[in-house]
């Protein structure tokens, strides 16, 4: 059991990982969503997501190319709700947090294929430069 309980503490030690629970406690989100808020490379924010959800935190769908994540809805590791209790129960006040949900809101106001295509410049106001927007980036699936 004591394996059990440290696979979820080590999945939420870490910042990043926090962020993407507190992100996902308004629902499910996809990869590119994800990654456009955080600011991070794909391939880290797939690591992040695969240790939450071997950890028993998330659960995943696929929607076409992409993957949506959610909070686990069923107790997939004894350890997780409390967790995630946790987590739900802290930091809505801290700075970083509150970016997060600033951009998340923004995020939302993009299609899905835009964010997949330009990643964050999909939040400018400005046109993407012509090489990014002939560019083909499927959405990332981890």
């Amino acid at each position: 059991m004591i394996e059990t309980f440290e696979t979820v503490a080590k999945a939420v030690v870490d910042p990043s990982r926090v962020r993407i629970l507190k992100l996902l406690e308004n629902g499910e989100l996809c990869v590119c969503q994800i990654t456009a808020v955080l600011g991070l490379a794909t391939a880290t924010i797939s690591k992040h997501l695969a240790a939450l959800k071997v950890a028993g935190l998330l659960q995943q769908r696929r929607d076409g190319k992409w993957v949506y994540y959610r909070l686990a809805e069923r107790p997939l590791n004894a350890y997780a709700p409390q967790f995630l209790a946790l987590v739900r129960a802290s930091l809505a006040d801290d700075p970083t947090i509150v970016e997060d949900h600033r951009l998340l809101a923004m995020v939302n106001e993009v299609p899905v294929q835009a964010l997949c295509d330009q990643g964050r410049d999909a939040l400018a106001i400005q046109p993407p430069h012509p090489t990014e927007s002939t560019r083909q980036h499927p959405c990332p699936i981890p």
